[in-house]
């Protein structure tokens, strides 16, 4: 398996485990993204994308004023498009790609699901999370013959850092 790939209902925890993956091999090779809540004391109010190599863009919020909308939130496509393209090199000597996640803000994004295919393509290990629902490259993806799919649990979630770790050294 190149891919294995985190899914489970939005706040179980995938984001963390991410977070501590990429903290853990931090002298390895990687490239992908993180997200991150924007919040306020209304609550969540969007998403943040931050690159593996340092840059940063709001992908989402619920001020923004663009036609594209998941849910409660409208998505600036052309931030996703922008970060992806140095986020997701396809060349180079990558170890492994850790993305945060494969859900429908980022489907939006054409230049991301052509750049996440060609990264399965690659034959690199990917770590990703991905929407527990979703139609289009999100099932495509689950279904691939290639990836494997973990569902991440309040039972399995603390564990999990480590078993993904196993996994990518296997690789």
């Amino acid at each position: 398996m190149t891919a294995l790939l985190l899914t489970g209902v939005p706040g179980i925890g995938k984001t963390t485990a991410m977070r501590k993956v990429a903290a853990s091999l931090s002298g390895r090779s990687l490239a992908g993204f993180l997200t991150d809540e924007i919040r306020s004391e209304r609550g969540r109010e969007g998403f943040r994308l931050i690159t593996l190599n340092g840059q940063e863009a709001v992908m989402a919020h619920v001020n923004f004023r663009t036609p594209h909308r998941v849910g409660k939130y409208k998505v600036d496509v052309r931030a996703i498009d922008r970060l992806v393209e140095s986020a997701l090199p396809v060349e180079g000597d990558i170890d492994l790609y850790l993305v945060d996640e494969i859900g429908r803000m980022e489907c939006l994004s054409t230049v991301f699901v052509v750049r996440m295919r060609s990264v399965l393509d690659s034959a690199k290990p990917v770590v990703a999370t991905v929407a527990i629902r979703g139609e289009g490259f999100i099932t495509e993806v689950k279904h691939r013959r290639d990836s494997v799919v973990w569902e991440v649990t309040s039972q399995n979630r603390d564990a999990l850092p480590d078993s993904v770790l196993t996994w990518a050294k296997a690789q």
